[in-house]
């Protein structure tokens, strides 16, 4: 075992504590940064069996990083040379969390328990360990539940912090040196309340319709599929600051399906009213009673792909649809393209493929499915 004066001179303020020197407790210091730690040596001193105590600050950066400390603690030969080697292991770990490297002064927890007061504690969700990320609650004027993620900086509250929700618009925070988490939280729920007409809409259509697409929507998604009827479908795309306007629409099914309903669409696009709901509009204009939950089953909907025979592939349903009137068999998307190009009789054009039909043989067309974003 290397000499306390070696290891002194390595850690000076990492020292034994009794007179074994089985016990070592101090501070390794690295990028100017000191770091608390305890190493008990059993009676034989054997680093093998040594045991590392590390301070809170240490444990986190050192996450996805125990498996080397490990490593380096069976082979290391003497305890200088751990030390020497641990050190570098903590400047990795420093350089892949450059977060890490300023730690707030103690003003700062007494600010950020000050503004929590003034706020409330009841608003509070989460805190991490580090009590830089925080999730606050907030309810609009609906009395949907919120949360707003607020990542603060080391010098809160001169620094701005890092706003996220889910929301389908950019959250823009007015922030000063002066502000407060009280301030941010205020801003938050006059966000909430220029979108509760936005959800109302979405809420309706969720409520009165068969959704097909997004399976679980969030409060941030401005895309519904809504089912027609069997193979056949609408996707609308709402705009947030205009919910009660026509929304960019695109049907989908077969096209003898479609067609007449994409006519009636483009016909009937003056009696839009801004004044009724975007369902009660879009069942005018398509001259239709969309299918809902209190007359029909969704399983009438979720009819499976005929290649794969699943109705969800990852997040993908069903999307592409055979235009033969006796057919009408749906596939999904990625499914029918890698079919049509595996067969010999098939051909590609740009990134469409022609080819016929796996059922009933009659030409179909796909196009290769966009590259996940």
């Amino acid at each position: 075992m290397a000499n306390v004066s070696s290891l002194v001179n390595e850690s000076p303020i990492l020292l034994p504590l009794n007179k074994d020197k089985t016990i070592y407790d101090g501070f390794v210091t690295v990028q100017e940064r000191d770091f608390r730690l305890r190493i008990v040596l059993p009676s034989d001193r054997q680093l093998k069996r040594a045991k590392l105590h590390c301070c809170w600050q240490l444990k986190h950066l050192l996450r996805g990083y125990q498996h080397i400390v490990k490593q380096r603690l069976q082979h290391s030969d003497n305890l200088v040379s751990f030390i020497l080697e641990f050190k570098t292991v903590l400047e990795v770990a420093l350089r892949g969390h450059p977060e890490s490297l300023s730690i707030p002064p103690p003003q700062y927890y007494s600010q950020l328990i000050t503004e929590m007061e003034t706020l409330g504690w009841d608003k509070l969700l989460f805190i991490d360990s580090e009590f830089r990320t925080l999730r606050l609650k907030a309810s609009d004027s609906s009395e949907r539940q919120h949360i707003l993620t607020v990542k603060l900086k080391a010098k809160h509250p001169e620094e701005s912090p890092e706003c996220s929700a889910d929301v389908p618009v950019p959250l823009d925070m007015a922030w000063t040196p002066q502000s407060t988490l009280e301030q941010l939280h205020s801003q938050f729920i006059l966000v909430l309340d220029s979108l509760a007409e936005f959800w109302e809409v979405l809420d309706e259509i969720d409520r009165r319709t068969w959704v097909l697409e997004p399976e679980r929507p969030s409060r941030a998604d401005t895309m519904r599929r809504i089912a027609i009827g069997s193979n056949v479908s609408i996707r609308v795309d709402v705009n947030p600051r205009h919910p009660k306007m026509l929304p960019e629409s695109y049907l989908l099914g077969a096209e003898h399906v479609v067609t007449p309903l994409r006519n009636k669409l483009n016909a009937n696009m003056h009696m839009w009213n801004p004044g009724s709901s975007v369902l009660h509009n879009l069942q005018d204009v398509l001259e239709i009673e969309f299918p809902s939950p209190a007359t029909h089953e969704k399983s009438s909907f979720s009819v499976e792909c005929g290649i794969c025979y699943a109705y969800r592939l990852e997040t993908a349903i069903p999307d592409q649809v055979c235009n033969d009137p006796r057919c009408g068999q749906p596939f999904h998307q990625a499914c029918l393209y890698e079919w049509l190009r595996a067969l010999p009789s098939s051909r590609q054009s740009f990134s469409v493929v022609f080819g016929e039909c796996p059922y009933c043989s009659k030409p179909i067309t796909v196009k290769m499915a966009a590259p996940k974003s």
